[in-house]
């Protein structure tokens, strides 16, 4: 069973720049980017707080009661019948304040099994959820962030389920467009696991990040450090056995690159450059590691759209639709 679980999730760590060098740990799906907008930037952000709502699942610091009454919902598709749905939604209570609320699923699909002979033992489906709820709070140029999650995983009929925290916090400049963030992942326990013998390690994150647009320059840039709980761990190709990852190697693997090329107010083109995902998935004709994509503005509705290449012939794309329900249903109502 633990050796299913690393390849299911060594699945998700190849087809996303969220590696975490291996599959050392379990719930992968987490880092896995929840909307296409940020797979385009390269999956990771810690700092760039928009109008999108789907950020907060990346930093809680990041949606604020700016966005209450914003709805979103997105798809992307993987190779084979690999999936991730994600819903997302801000909504301001008189009582409590605004609160966003979250759902990821990822679908592995049909897999085929084996017994420890090798002989098939039948096809299963499997899948991994988790629910959130976050809240934030502004002070001046501070705010500080806090998603609560439920995750629950079903791998081959056995289950797995965490309750999980993220605290992030971001500084907004109050005279420039500059955004700093951090923010600490996945932080909690096991609540039931998959068997007596399973041993579940929870992929605890810390990540920090920059976001700065020039003020005369159509374009807005960000560069995310992450899997700082590691900061020794990188990627060394086996089949290269006298090329070892030097220091400035192993920096730069834990570096993503996000850019949004700001053509017209509602028009963005969107880039990411994620340099794990590179050297993993890099041979001799194809180099992963570059994303893009691009997002559009109408009338109340946001769409995005993701393209992220494996080699040649394969990619994930990643589509989602956000609308301000204020104007379509809630007429600025409060609970």
């Amino acid at each position: 069973m633990r050796k299913l679980y690393l390849i299911l999730a060594g699945i998700i760590i190849t087809f996303q720049c969220l590696a975490q060098f291996g599959g050392k740990r379990s719930y992968q799906f987490l880092n896995v980017p929840a909307s296409a907008r940020m797979a385009a930037l390269g999956a990771v952000n810690v700092s760039l707080a928009d109008r999108d709502v789907n950020f907060f699942f990346s930093n809680p610091a990041l949606v604020t009661d700016s966005l209450a009454g914003v709805g979103s919902a997105g798809y992307t598709f993987y190779v084979g019948d690999i999936g991730q749905a994600a819903f997302a939604y801000t909504h301001d209570f008189k009582s409590a304040g605004t609160i966003s609320f979250g759902v990821q699923h990822v679908g592995y699909g049909e897999i085929q099994g084996y017994d420890a002979t090798g002989i098939e033992t039948g096809s299963f489906k499997s899948g991994e959820t988790a629910l959130v709820v976050s809240k934030s709070h502004t002070a001046g140029a501070f705010t500080l962030g806090v998603n609560v999650k439920g995750v629950f995983s079903s791998i081959a009929g056995y289950r797995s389920s965490a309750v999980l925290a993220d605290i992030g916090g971001t500084f907004r400049h109050p005279n420039q467009d500059l955004t700093v963030g951090l923010v600490f992942k996945n932080m909690g326990w096991v609540v039931s696991d998959y068997s007596e013998s399973s041993e579940t390690k929870i992929p605890v994150d810390v990540q920090a990040g920059v976001t700065f647009k020039p003020k005369h320059m159509p374009i807005r840039l960000s560069v995310a450090a992450y899997n700082l709980v590691n900061p020794g761990d990188a990627y060394d190709n086996p089949d290269e056995e006298d090329d070892d990852v030097g220091t400035l190697g192993k920096v730069m693997q834990h570096v993503n690159f996000g850019a949004e090329i700001l053509f017209h107010k509602n028009v963005n083109v969107l880039l990411g450059y994620n340099v794990l995902k590179q050297t993993e998935l890099k041979t001799e004709n194809h180099g992963g590691g570059i994303t893009f994509g691009a997002s559009f503005r109408i009338k109340a509705f946001d769409i995005a759209i993701s393209r992220t290449g494996y080699n040649v012939s394969q990619a994930s794309y990643g589509f989602t639709v956000a609308a301000d329900l204020n104007k379509m249903i809630f007429k600025k109502r409060t609970l």
